[in-house]
């Protein structure tokens, strides 16, 4: 990270008063101070880039149709914004944001599948066999489903920038997918169903 950057980040934690005051903090609390002030420039630059994003959207399977509508309107802003979307083909939300990208620029969707093309369902495998960037993963067609999207999520985060994610409280797999994009420093916005 740039000197400056840092300035500009140990200045905002001074303004919102995060920093104690202290005048001698412990090696611990400088290594931590350090270490936030690194993951909040971090953050700042990915949210103040205005050039266009690398942006994950991941989500729950059991969706109500409003909401797949507003996923799939969201979407299609993003990638009108020059945003490049990467996702995996579930139903549900992962749908939606594949008719977003698709709508507005099918060259800016990504789509990582957990498993073969073969491997999803057919309402499913009608709508991906019209993406253009598509990633099968035919080595975890033996895996389990949840230990593939696992696997699938892991690759899809490493791509990104920004994860967003729609999830209830009891989704496993997707909450998890969450905590390790926050421990790579992603940008991560959770959105709950219930």
């Amino acid at each position: 990270m740039s000197k400056r950057a840092r300035v500009k980040a140990l200045s905002l934690l001074k303004y919102l008063g995060c920093l104690r005051s202290a005048k001698h903090p412990s090696l611990s609390q400088s290594t931590d101070l350090i270490n936030n002030i690194d993951t909040l420039a971090q953050e700042l630059a990915t949210i103040q880039q205005t050039g266009s994003k690398r942006i994950a959207l991941l989500g729950s399977r059991h969706v109500p149709i409003t909401h797949q509508s507003l996923i799939e309107m969201m979407t299609y802003a993003l990638v009108l914004s020059g945003n490049r979307i990467i996702t995996s083909g579930a139903t549900g939300t992962n749908s939606a944001a594949i008719k977003g990208a698709m709508r507005a620029d099918p060259n800016f969707l990504t789509v990582i599948l957990p498993q073969s093309l073969n491997r999803q369902p057919l309402e499913s495998r009608q709508q991906l066999e019209q993406v253009m960037h598509l990633v099968e993963n035919p080595t975890n067609d033996s895996l389990a489903l949840a230990e593939a999207s696992y696997l699938c999520n892991k690759e899809i985060v490493s791509r990104c920038q920004q994860l967003i994610c729609f999830a209830f409280h009891d989704s496993r797999t997707l909450l998890q997918t969450c905590r390790e994009a926050e421990e790579q420093r992603k940008v991560v916005t959770l959105f709950y169903f219930d």
